[in-house]
């Protein structure tokens, strides 16, 4: 789930600057235009390696996460 939300964030920002119709309460195999869409922005994506930027350190992470994760 947490990589399908991811996706979604990145596809937001870089591809949907424009409406494409019938898009909203639609599933992509429903709407071959969205279909088209979606396939061309991630094989795009794929053959740039296009990686995550994070936004903090594995320092802070550990601070922040400790009572979660106390072993590390």
């Amino acid at each position: 789930m947490a990589k399908y939300r991811r996706n979604r964030s990145v596809l937001n920002q870089q591809c949907l600057e424009r409406r494409i119709r019938s898009v909203r309460g639609s599933v992509a195999s429903a709407n071959p235009i969205l279909e088209q869409e979606l396939r061309a922005w991630q094989d795009e994506r794929n053959a740039s390696q296009a990686k995550v930027h994070w936004r903090f350190s594995t320092a802070d992470t550990r601070i922040k996460l400790h009572h979660l994760y106390p072993q590390f």
